[in-house]
């Protein structure tokens, strides 16, 4: 069976990552999360090479009691562990 070529059109791909579109999924998605985690929770929204999020908590929430990542599952994102 022949393997079929596949080739990335990279500026395809830099517009979509980089496109208002993506920015408004990206900071819904965030701001789910904060709302999620509670107070204390932030959202800060920024672009990088593409549109990113983050949600900033206290450190001694997560620590104790997993509440960024129990706030992700909520939402609806997959969590996996990283295995180093």
């Amino acid at each position: 069976m022949v393997k079929p070529r596949v080739i990335i059109d990279r500026r395809g791909v830099r517009t979509v990552l980089n496109s208002p579109k993506t920015a408004a999924v990206v900071n819904r998605s965030a701001r789910r999360v904060a709302r999620k985690a509670g107070r204390g929770a932030s959202v800060q929204e920024y672009t990088t090479d593409r549109q990113a999020a983050s949600v900033g908590i206290p450190a001694e929430d997560q620590a104790k009691h997993g509440v960024l990542v129990r706030a992700a599952q909520a939402a609806g994102l997959e969590v996996r562990v990283r295995r180093t």
